[in-house]
């Protein structure tokens, strides 16, 4: 049997920065069948030791950003002890700026409750309110509007990027459906659309059915029906002259940097 592999992030915060730099790691390899462990917010040495333990036992390695000294003493120390390689992602970086610049670093575990976290928070919950269209009113008051015909990643854009403190609304496009007034006025707001290639789109679309066990000759998946809403949401964009973004294999955090670009360059 085949041994999985599993990355370990540990964090004394939210572990952030960790899944981040796996990310960015597993993009130059073919991660076949790896999996990401993630475990956030670790305040006692028995956590460690615990994650070590696993670790050890599915010959994974971890990766962490432990600033709390007793943290980062026990995970170094527990993973020599049981041979497991674990990766310290912050302290080379502190200490050089240790040496170089001669302050000491604070120890405290980032993402503390300052106004920027707040201000995640509110962009999250905004997200979520006014994803898919459910209410209008969003797009009169978000910072950023994705707008695409169903399946262009446009909620987990839309998540990804409240993340970073941007409000976020989205509206699917569909050709029986009048766009409303709200997209149409406010042109404070970044509005930015999203397409994909058809034969792409029919795959993902096929999956969908397939994870919701439906049949998968549904209008929804075939390729006449793609090809007329792509059609529609071409000149529903053209109409707003927003930017379009083609998403098909492109990483959500790809698309979102090209986002956050054209909201820094509105600003």
């Amino acid at each position: 049997m085949k041994r999985k592999k599993v990355i370990y992030l540990c964090s004394d915060a939210n572990g952030d920065t960790a899944e981040t730099v796996a990310k960015a790691t597993l993009r130059q390899f073919e991660p076949d069948g790896v999996q990401m462990k993630r475990y956030g917010n670790l305040r006692h040495e028995d956590e460690v030791q615990a994650i070590v333990q696993e670790a050890a036992a599915t010959g994974g390695f971890i990766a962490f950003t432990l600033v709390q000294p007793e943290l980062h003493e026990m995970m170094v120390e527990e993973a020599r002890r049981r041979g497991v390689r674990a990766v310290d992602l912050l302290g080379p970086m502190m200490q050089a700026y240790v040496d170089t610049f001669g302050s000491y670093p604070k120890h405290e575990p980032g993402h503390s409750m300052d106004d920027n976290y707040f201000r995640r928070m509110e962009a999250i919950e905004f997200a979520v309110k006014y994803d898919d269209g459910k209410d209008v009113r969003g797009l009169a008051l978000a910072q950023v509007v994705l707008v695409g015909v169903s399946r262009t990643s446009k909620t987990p854009l839309s998540v990804f990027l409240s993340h970073k403190g941007i409000k976020v609304a989205n509206l699917p496009l569909m050709p029986e459906v009048k766009l409303p007034e709200e997209l149409l006025t406010n042109k404070c707001r970044l509005v930015i659309g999203l397409t994909m290639n058809p034969h792409h789109l029919l795959r993902v679309r096929t999956e969908r059915l397939k994870a919701l066990g439906l049949p998968f000759e549904a209008k929804y998946a075939s390729v006449e029906r793609i090809r007329q809403e792509l059609n529609y949401a071409a000149e529903v964009m053209d109409t707003l002259g927003c930017p379009v973004i083609d998403v098909t294999e492109r990483a959500i955090e790809e698309t979102a940097g090209i986002i956050i670009e054209k909201l820094n360059e509105n600003s």
